[in-house]
């Protein structure tokens, strides 16, 4: 028994930041080289503080799904998950014992060798017919002065493909440092010029900030006052979206599964499945979902929803199905917090016992395992003062945001959320488990709540002229 948990970056924002580590999970899972693969991310959820608690087995290998070393595969990652490494992570990878678990962390995977010819399959959908004699290639990364990694697999990569000769220029551009793809005009001279972006997935950067930064009007477009003109740009989708990536990710696996022998199921994680199964088989309520026992299989529906006719709910049978639609609200705003009130409605989902754990953890990541442990006294709470200080990067600065402050952004943000603040103190007597359907525990500050107070103290200071 082996668990693989795949590792993005996420969204408060973009919906779509999420969909190449789902997409690539179902993969391996197909593939069967672990027992079970869970999706977990820095700014969604199931949360890097969390995804361990989800784990069936005791023997976990954890993939940083980033385009390159860098801030959050040495620094946000290994701290959050309790590894007790900070820095560049070795060859073989770092192997931990963490609450029970033997937790083995690999580098990303955008640093295999074979991202190279991705890049080119990029180029080549972008412009079928690029040569060498009149087209340039853009490898554009994000670039970060916070970390000096993080730049190097593009550089690399460019050297690597400026070396075949395919193309007349080759250039190693960022967004956030030195060489900045701002500047592309003064650099290049061939007509044509593809640019591929290194990044993991589709979101906020490739979907908007790289094309106002480049003045794009949409995949092709051609400028007319550039000192080389006319020269035009053909933009590629991200690298990290590509099929092809999914062959690397299965190597890197394939390489991590021979190196473990295995583990036990979690026994703790089994106890709180069976107490939810009993619950669920008398029929219960969670939150905004409504759980209905019929036979062998469940059906789950919003609970406002309770009494309509199955033929005016649209029906979900997997559980990515469901997942893909309470991801967004009924007006199609994404839903960065599973556990905000705004869940959507008019759906149903009918599932076997064998899948309603999946559900449930789509719909409410976590909820099972720190309900159970909270009602086991085995729940630790973080204080706010304990995570701002684990803060770093953009984020130190809410170090200096008061827990008074802090309750002020709180009064806006938590009051949408079904969970009560433990760690601020609040009331939790009985859970959904207890019969309670609010009752969902939350153990520490969010990382939608990490933000929204940087926001807000970055908001005053605007006001302050400071």
């Amino acid at each position: 028994m082996r668990s693989l948990v795949l590792v993005g970056h996420g969204s408060h924002l973009n919906g779509d930041s999420a969909s190449a580590v789902y997409r690539y999970a179902e993969l391996l899972r197909q593939r069967g080289l672990f027992g079970e693969v869970i999706e977990s991310y820095w700014k969604e959820e199931p949360s890097l503080r969390q995804v361990l608690r989800t784990t069936s087995s005791t023997d976990v290998t954890v993939i940083p799904m980033f385009i390159s070393e860098g801030y959050f595969t040495e620094t946000v990652i290994p701290r959050e998950l309790g590894l007790g490494h900070q820095g560049p992570v070795p060859p073989g990878g770092i192997a931990r014992v963490i609450g029970g678990h033997t937790v083995r962390y690999t580098l990303p995977y955008g640093v295999h060798p074979a991202m190279q010819q991705v890049i080119l399959e990029r180029a080549r959908e972008a412009l079928p017919e690029f040569s060498a004699q009149d087209t340039a290639l853009i490898v554009l990364g994000h670039g970060t002065t916070r970390n000096e990694n993080s730049n190097r697999v593009i550089h690399q990569n460019a050297a690597a493909l400026r070396e075949l000769g395919l193309f007349a220029e080759v250039h190693a551009l960022f967004l956030d440092e030195e060489p900045k793809v701002t500047d592309w005009a003064s650099r290049i001279q061939a007509p044509r010029i593809i640019v591929v972006p290194f990044f993991a997935s589709e979101g906020w950067h490739t979907q908007e900030t790289i094309p106002e930064d480049l003045n794009l009007s949409g995949q092709q477009t051609t400028f007319t006052a550039t000192p080389h003109a006319p020269q035009t740009i053909y933009y590629a989708g991200p690298v990290g979206t590509h099929p092809a990536v999914a062959q690397v990710i299965f190597q890197i696996a394939e390489e991590a599964s021979q190196q473990s022998s295995g583990g036990d199921l979690d026994h703790t994680l089994v106890e709180a499945w069976n107490t939810l199964g009993e619950r669920a088989s008398q029929g219960l309520r969670v939150g905004e979902v409504l759980i209905v026992p019929h036979g062998n299989l469940y059906e789950l529906r919003h609970v406002l929803d309770e009494g309509r006719a199955a033929n005016e709910l649209t029906t979900y049978v997997t559980p990515e199905g469901l997942r893909d639609r309470i991801r967004f609200d009924d007006s199609g705003t994404y839903r960065p917090v599973r556990t905000f009130r705004n869940m959507p409605r008019h759906w149903r989902a009918v599932v076997g016992a064998h899948d309603l754990r999946r559900v449930l953890q789509y719909v409410y990541p976590a909820a099972v395992e720190e309900t159970h442990a909270y009602t086991c006294r085995t729940l630790h709470f973080t204080p706010w003062p304990t995570t701002a200080r684990r803060q770093t990067g953009l984020y130190a600065r809410v170090q200096k945001v008061s827990s008074a402050q802090v309750e002020q952004v709180a009064a806006t943000v938590c009051s949408q959320c079904l969970r009560s603040r433990l760690w601020a103190a609040e009331p939790l007597t009985r859970t959904f488990l207890e019969g309670v359907p609010g009752g969902l525990p939350c153990a520490e500050a969010c990382t939608y709540l990490v933000a929204a107070v940087r926001d807000w103290q970055k908001q005053r200071k605007q006001e302050a002229g400071t």
